[in-house]
């Protein structure tokens, strides 16, 4: 009876250990990071015929003056990185990054993105790498934008094509996607 009660002693025991390493383990992951993703998503939008990569960070910590978010997503199309660069803002409670227009969107397909957040000298503070699939196909977006302006005044060229598909219109090469 002894053994038993002594086993169990032993094993609840290394229980608790376990969790307990566990516990700082997690913890000092994320000691060092000052930002984590909280969001992240391909835009299209149809009335500006365009997509973009978008992604938000969240602080984990008090963000400092002169901080940098500097973002380098994969092009679609192929080619070298879109690469932008957005000033944190401490008092905001998020920073959000925003691709150029896109070309050559492919559903299903894994997208890579880089982001470096500097510090006021230019050092490296924490770096960031994730993937973004795309839940559609670009091929949904019409040909041109639907509207031209921000009176939302419809597009000329597209009279008598509601869906802004033209006949004939030339589509990006998107033999270089990588």
């Amino acid at each position: 009876m002894r053994s038993g009660l002594s086993r169990s002693v032993v094993v609840g025991a290394a229980l608790i250990v376990a969790v307990a390493l566990g516990a700082c383990r997690d913890a000092g992951n994320d000691e060092g990071k000052l930002f984590e993703i909280s969001g992240k998503i391909f835009v299209f939008n149809y009335r500006l015929a365009r997509a973009t990569y978008v992604v938000t960070l969240r602080p984990l910590k008090p963000m400092g003056e002169g901080q940098v978010a500097v973002a380098s997503f994969q092009d679609p199309a192929g080619g070298a990185p879109l690469v932008v660069e957005q000033k944190v803002w401490p008092k905001l409670d998020k920073v959000t990054l925003e691709s150029p227009a896109l070309t050559c969107v492919v559903k299903n397909k894994p997208y890579a993105i880089a982001i470096s957040i500097k510090g006021a000298d230019g050092a490296v503070l924490q770096k960031i790498d994730t993937t973004l699939m795309s839940t559609e196909d670009q091929s949904i977006l019409p040909d041109r934008p639907l509207v031209i302006d921000q009176l939302y005044t419809a597009n000329p060229d597209l009279v008598g094509h509601p869906d802004g598909k033209l006949p004939g219109e030339p589509k990006p090469d998107c033999s270089k996607g990588g």
